[in-house]
């Protein structure tokens, strides 16, 4: 029997659950970003995912951010034996962007090796969310066959995104 806060807790989080519809398929965007940009965005993921360090999982994964300044930071996905110390390459490319002086992230693509392509990890959604906003792109690719890439909004990934 759940007793004290933990109950109004619980109840409260029942009120709040969002539909699981809502983020099922990607959604077409209208943006700011255009076509040469986000081809620029993804071709630099594309690049940076063959520094990838996988040793583990062999999966490897690029990430290109875009910033409010039009400036390109680039990361790579870099795995350790201790696999909770393993670095996404969408939080390696955050990162590199906040090093130079960025403070905003306008769009996001990430390059997997997988089909269909593959999102950013919940904790990476996380952290983007902290740098941008929930109506940016995320451009989702695959290293398999030439398609265009999936356009997806932050806040499509992750609906309901914990902010203080």
């Amino acid at each position: 029997m759940t007793r004290g806060p933990r109950r109004a807790y619980a109840s409260a989080r029942r009120l709040v659950a969002v539909p699981s519809s809502r983020a099922v398929a990607p959604v077409p965007i209208e943006s700011a970003l255009g076509a040469a940009q986000a081809r620029a965005l993804v071709s630099a993921a594309r690049r940076v995912r063959a520094n990838a360090f996988a040793p583990y999982s062999k999966f490897q994964v690029g990430a290109a951010v875009l910033d409010e300044k039009g400036r390109v930071h680039v990361g790579c996905n870099v795995e350790n034996a201790s696999y909770g110390l393993t670095i996404c390459a969408e939080r390696n490319a955050v990162a590199a962007a906040i090093a130079a002086g960025a403070r905003r992230v306008l769009a996001v693509a990430v390059v997997t090796g997988a089909h269909p392509a593959t999102p950013p990890c919940g904790a990476c959604r996380q952290v983007l969310v902290e740098v941008a906003a929930d109506d940016t792109v995320v451009l989702l690719a695959s290293t398999r066959g030439q398609g265009v890439p999936e356009r997806w909004k932050l806040g499509d990934l992750l609906p309901r995104a914990f902010r203080l």
